[in-house]
C-alpha cells in the first residue's frame, strides 16, 4: 500500500466512525421526540364541566388508541354517551377487557390504579360524576 493510501485510510476511518456516532445520537434523539409526541397525542381528552367543593363532573373522550393515566380512581357514577371497547391494564400486568354500551349508567370505585386504552374502532365518550368528601 502506498504512503498516500495509508494516510487517506488513516483519515477516513476515524471520520466514518465519528459520522456514525453523530448519526446514531441524532436518531436516538429523534426517536425519543417521536415517542413523546405519540404519548401526548394518544392521551384521552377530559373536560371539567363542574368542579367545586362538593362534586367533580367530567366528560372524557377516548379516540381509538387513546390511553388514560394509571391512577387511583375514587367512587363515581358514569353514563356512557358513546360506547366502545377498552382494555384496562393493572400495575401487576393483568388486563381486563371492558365493553361500554351507549346509554348505560354504572357505579364504580374506589378503584386501585389502572390504565385504560380504547382498543375499539369507535370513540368512547363518558360523562362522570364524582362526589367529593365534605370537610368538617
Amino acid at each position: 500500500m502506498s504512503k498516500s493510501a495509508a494516510v487517506l485510510v488513516g483519515l477516513l476511518v476515524p471520520a466514518f466512525l465519528m459520522a456514525g456516532a453523530v448519526a446514531t445520537s441524532a436518531m436516538a434523539q429523534e426517536k425519543k421526540m417521536e415517542k413523546k409526541a405519540a404519548e401526548k397525542a394518544s392521551a384521552r381528552q377530559q373536560k371539567k364541566l363542574i368542579d367545586n367543593d362538593r362534586v367533580l363532573v367530567t366528560e372524557t373522550t377516548f379516540k381509538p388508541g387513546d390511553v388514560s393515566p394509571s391512577i387511583e380512581r375514587p367512587y363515581r357514577i358514569t353514563r356512557v354517551l358513546q360506547g366502545g371497547e377498552s382494555l384496562r391494564t393493572f400495575p401487576d400486568g393483568k388486563t381486563q377487557k371492558w365493553t361500554w354500551k351507549t346509554g348505560e349508567v354504572k357505579e364504580f370505585g374506589p378503584d386501585k390504579p389502572y390504565a385504560s386504552k380504547n382498543v375499539g374502532k369507535t370513540t368512547i365518550v363518558l360523562y362522570t360524576v364524582t362526589p367529593k368528601q365534605q370537610k368538617k
